[in-house]
């Protein structure tokens, strides 16, 4: 087996990669190693142990969540267009779908989930406020139906189900 340095980040990459292709069982020293061809003492040069390696997951995938939300912020453009923007970026992210399902086993995954969760619904509120949607309950409908809409086998494809309800909500206001 040929054995190549890898940075921190590198394993940590490959972490939320097997994450998502094989789940929480592939996060361990062991087949990390063998996908990136490399020796398990490289894990440990970087990691003192498999549970680091969780934590550093996690806290990599939050930065990068909480990351997008705020370039979310900043970005130009009128409520609608941001919100569909909003939509379409949540559901093709590979990501959170791998760690809602992890959050179900652990509590540290759980809550760095809520405090995404929670900064992408107050993302919401805002924008539909702009809309003239005052009703905080329906932002948290928006964030269900963006959790729940990938996970559905329909004709239709998840952003343009979400922009459907985004149109049916503008035509009602």
């Amino acid at each position: 087996m040929a054995t190549q340095r890898l940075t921190r980040q590198k394993w940590i990459d490959a972490g939320l990669d097997a994450l998502i292709l094989k789940g929480p069982p592939a996060l361990a020293a062991e087949p990390l190693a063998r996908d990136l061809g490399a020796t398990k003492g490289s894990f440990y040069w970087h990691f003192k142990d498999v549970p680091a390696l969780h934590e550093a997951v996690v806290k990599d995938w939050q930065s990068r969540a909480l990351s997008q939300i705020a370039e979310a912020l900043a970005k130009e453009g009128n409520s609608e267009k941001r919100l569909r923007r909003f939509g379409a970026q949540f559901v093709a992210d590979k990501q959170d779908p791998a760690f809602r399902a992890w959050a179900h086993t652990s509590p540290m995954v759980a809550d760095a989930l809520s405090d995404v969760d929670q900064e992408r619904l107050t993302y919401l509120v805002n924008l539909l406020n702009h809309l003239g949607v005052r009703n905080p309950a329906f932002a948290q409908s928006c964030l269900g139906a963006l959790i729940g809409l990938p996970q559905l086998q329909g004709q239709t494809k998840p952003t343009q189900a979400f922009d459907t309800m985004v149109d049916l909500v503008l035509a009602l206001k």
